[in-house]
């Protein structure tokens, strides 16, 4: 990058240069051809001395040697000092060939999180060397140098924007930042990998000093605060949180705690990224807007705010031999915008489009071939359906050459995939086009689509206009409401465009053939066959016939009948398009939770989702390397390996277990607990092998394979290593805390077989809870002589009791250990209740399990929750016919409809992320 740079700047400095190294290399060279002349003549002379120096014609040679290799030696030393000085003005240089360097491989490190990101470094010249040209100039050296910096960064950061994904563009700005400082050394390692893996190793926790902080948030708050205190600028900080308490609690409560001031000395110690970590330990939902302040201060404004999309910018930087490559995303369609835009280039009549697919591929390769001699343009859609086509593509991109009209383009749209050619993406101009994000983008695209003929071709066009506007409403709040993740929707399923029309020529079709609106209809074909035959999840299922509901039935085709309960979101009156897009450009930017049914706190876990994706997918990007300050990469694995190892029990004895619990008609619980020894030996016996054989492979002692080289990338990463996790209970927590959630279910299964079978069963603690619940209702069914397909449970919520029982019941069981979200259980007037700000998940009491024979559901007054064991709710179809995720239905008293609790996405959980 060093000579690129000058070349650019100062040719002539270059070019002498590379005269001087190409002199110094040919005088070399000449130097050894004489020694092998003077050599060779040596070797065939005579073999006495005294002839050697008879011989005149050597003599003579010698001393012309002699003389050349002086003037020689004279010129390399001339050529040295030049060079030196030449060296000393190239050096000048040196700072922007730096940031060059390290913002190349900056960008290489993007493949790793999508395989569309590929950037080649030939291309990454070509834009160095425009960044060059158009950087402004300056008198001063200095400056110019500044300018080159900035320029070249910011025309990269716009450059690679345009082909990255929404999600990515920040993490994109973050990486940039971090790189940057890294190499001006003003980034603390310690500090950076301390923000991406969190605190590690085992941490007693404190009693909670506070009434505001929630007591199951406090052990995960309490871990982050003493991890951060072990940095040396936070030393003592834990204590001083312990303290003075109440001073933090303003940043608890406050909606912008990034902004605020810490108490003192703190707020004078600490720097702003030393501030980030303190709000990623303190308050993680508003990392994003603190990491945005700090990208601010350190590079600039300019790279949070991605710049617009524009094709024609695009179009300018492509050639005949470089394909413009629209990246896809669910929902997008860039068809429209590229037919647009030949026509703005009058291209329209001189393109051809093909959707690739089976069999495609030689009308593609003939389109192409046409084009490339007539200078039209060719569109391939949908590039990851032709996978095997796929080398084809990359051999008729190579076989493009001057021949080519410069007119010619080559226009591909693809999913990402890996299969996609590397060397097309590499030198290929990459767009992403994503469909609107927002509740409001979403309705303004819809009704854009619209025009006033097609809302007044329905025989009932009042109807028609207020039905269509509920459709409308539902697409884009199904698609918004993906952002809030598993409690918007168990699965995130890609919704499109097209579902919405069917649903808008169905109703248009209903409408005129039925004398009264059929709402039932409407409903079941929307959300069970249009938008329903998408949705694979039950839950899901129910979801969003309930959403639906909400849209469309007969009060909403009373004027300013509201869609939710602030009252924001109303029926508008009906009239032209024109009147629709200007009701809709009125609604919020940034919609409210209850617009979709769910609770405030659903913003609390959107923002803690995205600050969590952003810092996994940095951290899965990471060099494997040590900072090379304090202790070596090895020797805090082996650290790490020595502590889970002194944490992991021991394995059970299984012979003995199985003796004094043995297989038993009448105690199914026998069978439960000796499954479950099962499944925990296995895992620990993995655990055990593993970390000895990583601790040799350290060492060198064993070959370290690929299984192992990824546990101690997990160790050194704080988290469950694959192998573990394979043979393991189903979890989301970090290595830390997983560690001790094992430690504490191996000793709840201990005190089982110590003490016999438990008054109250902590059902978070079962490797497979099915199989408890199964033994409890066989159980019933044995002991009354009764069908177990008549048993079923009835759930009563015992917040009159604590998990000390002395007694367990004479039927069915105590259980404790589960945690609802989306709402809370209010203990006074015994039914569910709405959450409490802030509070994201909360305890809920002991449960009864009543078993009963041939139970009547209840219709009304409860709501009907899923169990899960963790709080990604979504999970497989196991081989035992159980979901690896779903446990049961569970049964709340509730004095609200059943469709307010399943709109708020509420939810049993057996476990959590902390």
């Amino acid at each position: 990058m060093l000579a690129q740079i000058v070349a650019l700047e100062n040719p002539q400095l270059e070019a002498n240069k590379v005269q001087i190294v190409r002199k110094n290399a040919e005088d070399k060279k000449q130097l050894l051809l004489i020694e092998d002349d003077i050599l060779k003549s040596l070797s065939e002379g005579a073999n006495d001395i005294n002839e050697v120096l008879m011989d005149e014609t050597l003599i003579n040679k010698l001393q012309n040697s002699k003389k050349f290799a002086a003037e020689i030696n004279q010129r390399v030393a001339d050529s040295k000092i030049t060079e030196e000085q030449i060296d000393q003005a190239r050096e000048g240089f040196r700072s922007v060939a730096f940031r060059a360097s390290q913002l190349f491989f900056c960008i290489v490190d993007l493949s790793g999180i999508d395989p569309m990101y590929q950037y080649s470094l030939q291309w990454f010249i070509n834009l160095f060397s425009m960044g060059v040209e158009n950087a402004p100039a300056a008198k001063e050296l200095e400056q110019r140098l500044q300018n080159l910096n900035d320029y070249f960064t910011y025309s990269l950061y716009e450059n690679v924007c345009r082909s990255l994904f929404e999600k990515h563009k920040l993490l994109f700005s973050l990486l940039l930042t971090v790189k940057i400082l890294q190499g001006y050394k003003q980034l603390n390692d310690e500090e950076w990998r301390y923000l991406l893996t969190g605190p590690i190793g085992d941490i007693k926790i404190k009693p909670n000093p506070t009434k505001w902080i929630a007591d199951n948030t406090w052990p995960d708050m309490y871990r982050q605060l003493y991890g951060t205190s072990q940095l040396p600028a936070f030393k003592g900080f834990d204590e001083y949180f312990l303290q003075h308490s109440d001073k933090f609690k303003g940043h608890y409560d406050s909606t912008e705690p990034h902004e605020m001031p810490l108490p003192e000395p703190w707020n004078s110690s600490l720097d702003e990224f030393q501030k980030l970590i303190f709000i990623k330990s303190f308050r993680p939902d508003k990392v994003i807007p603190c990491v945005q302040n700090w990208i601010t201060l350190k590079i600039g404004k300019e790279f949070i705010v991605p710049p617009i999309f524009d094709l024609g910018k695009c179009y300018k930087d492509s050639t005949m031999y470089t394909p413009l490559i629209f990246v896809l995303s669910a929902g997008s369609d860039p068809v429209a915008d590229f037919v647009k835009f030949a026509e703005e280039k009058e291209m329209s009549k001189r393109y051809d489009q093909i959707s690739l697919g089976q069999g495609q591929g030689p009308k593609a390769e003939k389109m192409i071939r046409q084009a490339r001699g007539k200078g039209g343009w060719v569109l391939l859609q949908n590039c990851h359906l032709a996978i095997s086509w796929m080398p084809e593509l990359e051999r008729i991109c190579e076989e493009t050459d001057e021949n080519a009209n410069k007119d010619y383009r080559l226009w591909l749209t693809s999913m990402p995939t890996a299969s996609f050619p590397i060397a097309v993406l590499q030198n290929g101009v990459k767009m992403t086009l994503e469909p609107p994000q927002g509740l409001r983008s979403n309705l303004l695209r819809s009704y854009a689509r619209l025009d006033d003929n097609e809302l007044s071709l329905c025989k009932k066009p009042e109807t028609f206009k207020k039905l269509i506007f509920g459709f409308c409403f539902f697409h884009a709040i199904i698609q918004d409401r993906r952002k809030f993740g598993p409690i918007g929707w168990n699965i995130a399923y890609e919704f499109t465009n097209e579902d919405l029309n069917v649903c808008k020529r169905q109703l248009m079709m209903l409408l005129d053939e039925y004398e009264v609106v059929p709402f039932k209809v409407l409903n079941y074909l929307g959300a069970e066959i249009n938008y329903g035959g998408r949705v694979t999840d039950d839950k899901d299922v129910r979801l969003i016939k309930t959403i639906l509901r909400t849209f469309i039935n007969y009060e909403s085709l009373t004027e300013k009948f509201a869609f939710s309960k602030s009252g924001t979101y109303i029926q508008p009156v009906v009239g032209l398009q024109a009147d629709y897009i200007n009701y809709i450009e009125k609604l919020p930017l940034n919609p409210e939770p209850e617009v979709f049914g769910l609770h405030e706190n659903a913003d609390i876990t959107n923002a803690q989702n995205q600050t969590r994706l952003l810092l996994e997918t940095i951290l899965s990007v990471q060099p494997r390397t040590s900072s090379g300050v304090g202790k070596t990469r090895e020797e805090q694995i082996e650290e790490l390996a020595n502590f889970v190892q002194g944490k992991t029990p021991e394995v059970f004895d299984f012979e003995e277990i199985f003796i004094r619990y043995p297989t038993d008609y009448q105690e199914s619980m026998n069978t439960v607990l000796v499954q479950e020894v099962v499944r925990y030996n296995r895992l620990l016996e993995v655990m055990k092998s593993s970390l000895i054989s990583v601790k040799r492979a350290l060492k060198g002692l064993v070959v370290m394979s690929d299984d192992l080289e990824k546990l101690a990338n997990s160790l050194f990463d704080n988290q469950v290593p694959k192998m573990w996790a394979e043979k393991g209970f189903l979890s989301l927590k970090p290595l830390a805390s997983w560690t001790e959630d094992l430690n504490d279910r191996v000793t709840f299964l201990q005190k089982w077989i110590d003490g016999g079978t438990p008054k109250i069963f902590w059902i978070s603690g079962f490797f497979f809870p099915q199989a408890f619940i199964a033994g409890m209702t066989q159980n019933y069914a044995r002991k009354h002589i009764i069908a177990v397909d008549q048993v079923s449970f009835e759930y009563l919520v015992r917040d009159d009791m604590t998990i000390e029982v002395h007694e367990k019941p004479n039927d069915g069981c105590y259980i404790y250990g589960c945690y609802l979200e989306g709402c809370r259980w209010d203990e006074k007037r015994h039914i569910l209740g709405e959450s409490t700000p802030k509070e994201l998940f909360s305890d809920l009491p002991v449960v009864q399990l009543i078993p009963k024979r041939n139970r009547e559901i209840p219709k009304t007054g409860i709501y009907n929750c899923p169990l899960y064991k963790v709080v990604s709710r979504a999970g497989t179809l196991s081989t035992t016919g159980h979901s690896t995720n779903f446990v049961m239905w569970l049964e709340f008293a509730s004095d609200q409809e059943e469709d307010v609790w399943i709109k708020a996405g509420v939810a049993a959980f057996l476990a959590l992320r902390y």
